[in-house]
């Protein structure tokens, strides 16, 4: 909203000066920063669904952003201080609970072909939020438990957090395309909801790991789960036999439903525009290895890092939250109407860049120009978290506009599943390459190798951009044929249940 301020060129009268308009100025500047969000939001909710918006902000903001980032450090101190763990398994567990992630694919045709007494979305996620609630609640109160154990339930509280995704990003990809100018902003919403829950995880985590123990403190994993069930139980839908009075599918429908997404999935893949700036992402992830469990043992060591406390290690993720943030606002003011293929380069270049910065930490080059390591670290995150949020918001966005209509829950996971398999060899290779430079809990001397390593991998992605398309954020990419098939093919999968776009707004497009 851009405010409008009136000039008067005549002479101000005796005894006022030029800026006694000034202030008025300010106030409505101030006003219109402070209430161009909201008018955002009224915009969206107006165009969209407002129960929609509920569940980007219940799944990305508390279950994905908040449980997130609160369990990333809970769960890195339970295994450090109550397991005694080493950092090399420790990655290679962290791959592990990753894996729900990967069956996002699952997740997607079980919402799209199997509805549950008429309902698409609500019973999952309600199952979403029972299996998160139960898992964390045993996690915080069963006492001493074998590494295998605790492991499912972090697998259990990972499985809650991708079903919900799974199914909340099916009716974000739905809206996106049928709104197509809607689609960075639906992007830049979730980030938003996300990089915000995540500041609040990540200040809150060094308190509650703190005053409750690694253990104890995981018990807070199990809230957001419990509010995913109200929402299953709260967002509008409606039943399918009573939208379209048919029978109740048998199962055996449900099953050639199925076959039939699957084989639409399969030719839509093998189209050039799609296959090739998936393979991009996935690339992009894979090559993009992580070393998170040496930097964190590194970070709190008090001999070989610079023993930082757990507050502070808090505080640390919560700057590289706020920076996450930052870098959402970037793209949704100044980023989001450049082509994919230049802004996708530019961003990956810059977030390369940024992972030197973390080379020269480790080194501790830091301390030879004079800049404490509290200061530098604050630094290093922020620049991290700002390029790779840029690196990452098109990406999305690209994923969505990829999506044939119709499909669009079960496609959108399958290209999620895509990303996820990049994120567990980028989990499990940082895990490895911690392993063969002999990186331990107590031995640190080869880190750099491996931070090393992992930089180079990310400069060496820039090879293959020219997978990614040239077309804008807000352009089809798919062939025209393509989504017309998809939407005719079977008499199932137009079966959108939830009034997500208004029927005025589904006419216009």
């Amino acid at each position: 909203m851009s405010s409008i301020t009136t000039q008067n060129n005549d002479p101000p009268p005796p005894n006022t000066h030029f800026f006694t308009t000034k202030p008025k100025h300010n106030k409505t500047v101030i006003l219109s920063t402070i209430t161009q969000p909201f008018q955002w939001l009224q915009n969206l909710s107006t165009q969209l669904n407002p129960t929609f918006i509920l569940g980007i902000f219940l799944i990305h903001g508390l279950q994905q952003g908040f449980t997130g980032s609160f369990f990333r450090v809970a769960a890195d101190y339970y295994w450090k201080d109550i397991q005694k763990l080493q950092p090399s398994l420790v990655q290679i567990f962290a791959g592990i609970y990753f894996i729900p992630w990967v069956f996002k694919p699952l997740w997607g045709i079980l919402t799209d072909a199997f509805p549950i007494r008429g309902y698409r979305r609500r019973p999952y996620f309600i199952g979403a939020g029972v299996i998160g609630t139960v898992s964390g609640t045993v996690l915080a109160a069963k006492g001493e438990m074998a590494a295998g154990v605790a492991l499912a339930c972090f697998v259990g509280v990972s499985a809650s957090m991708a079903i919900a995704e799974v199914t909340i990003d099916a009716c974000i990809a739905r809206n996106s395309i049928e709104v197509r100018s809607l689609a960075p902003d639906l992007q830049s919403l979730c980030s938003f909801c996300s990089s915000f829950g995540a500041l609040v995880g990540f200040v809150s985590s060094g308190f509650f790991v703190h005053r409750l123990g690694p253990q104890g403190s995981l018990g807070v994993v199990a809230v957001p789960p419990a509010l995913t069930i109200l929402l299953g139980f709260v967002i509008y839908e409606r039943r399918t036999d009573a939208l379209h009075n048919e029978k109740k599918q048998t199962f055996l429908q449900a099953v050639e439903g199925v076959g039939t997404k699957v084989r639409i999935m399969y030719k839509t893949m093998r189209h050039p525009q799609v296959w090739k700036p998936s393979l991009y992402i996935f690339l992009s992830l894979a090559l993009s290895v992580t070393t998170h469990e040496g930097h964190f043992y590194w970070y709190t060591d008090p001999k070989a890092g610079p023993a930082f406390s757990k507050e502070f290690v808090g505080v640390i993720y919560a700057v590289g939250a706020f920076a996450s943030i930052l870098g959402v606002m970037i793209y949704h003011k100044s980023l989001k109407d450049y082509p994919f293929r230049t802004l996708i380069f530019y961003a990956q270049l810059l977030y390369a860049m940024s992972g030197v910065i973390d080379l020269f930490f480790i080194l501790r080059w830091n301390l030879k120009v004079g800049i404490p390591d509290y200061i530098f670290v604050i630094i290093e995150e922020s620049c991290t978290r700002i390029t790779g949020k840029i690196k990452w918001m098109p990406m999305l966005v690209l994923s969505t506009q990829l999506c044939p209509l119709g499909i669009e829950g079960t496609f959108f996971a399958l290209l999620m599943c895509i990303d996820s398999i990049g994120g567990l060899i980028s989990k499990w290779g940082g895990g490895l390459l911690l392993h063969a430079v002999n990186v331990s809990r107590t031995d640190f001397t080869n880190l750099w190798v491996a931070v090393f390593v992992r930089d180079l991998l990310r400069f060496g992605t820039l090879a293959f951009v020219f997978l990614v398309p040239k077309k804008g954020q807000s352009e089809g990419l798919l062939p025209s044929e393509l989504s017309g098939e998809n939407v005719s093919s079977d008499g199932n999968v137009d079966e959108e249940t939830l009034e997500l776009v208004p029927p005025n707004v589904k006419n216009e497009v």
